[in-house]
């Protein structure tokens, strides 16, 4: 079950990183589902990336926040809002054997639902790099 949600969610993984052209390197995730050690490893491995848990488990209400704090002046910016209050608590890596199995799962998975055409598949690592945040869900 979870390396099916991790599948779909990999989905709008894929569509994020076409639509930007940057590869992903960190994905923060935030909520429930963001205390299991394991989830965080499946998704490491799905996404290839790294999955960093923050110092808030309020994803979108406390970003939410931090806009209405820039808005009235607390900030001058998202990003100095996000620099004083966001902070890393840890860290989970992608196994890269694990990866290699989970891509070819993937793979499978889009031709079998028959949404392999929908995202792009040639695997390019740009020179981009971005941070996205993904809010888990609660087991």
């Amino acid at each position: 079950m979870l390396e099916g949600v991790s599948f779909g969610l990999r989905d709008s993984f894929e569509l994020i990183k076409a639509a930007s052209g940057e590869a992903i390197i960190q994905v923060r995730a935030a909520g429930g589902g963001a205390k299991s050690p394991l989830w965080r490893q499946i998704l490491a491995d799905i996404f290839n990336a790294e999955i960093v848990t923050v110092n808030t488990t309020e994803g979108a209400a406390y970003g939410a926040a931090l806009l209405a704090g820039v808005g009235a002046g607390a900030w001058p910016d998202v990003d100095a809002a996000c620099r004083r209050t966001i902070h890393v608590t840890g860290s989970t890596q992608p196994n890269p054997d694990a990866v290699a199995i989970y891509d070819e799962s993937y793979a499978l998975s889009r031709i079998v639902s028959g949404a392999g055409a929908d995202l792009p598949q040639d695997g390019v690592r740009r020179e981009k790099r971005q941070i996205i945040t993904v809010e888990s869900l609660e087991p």
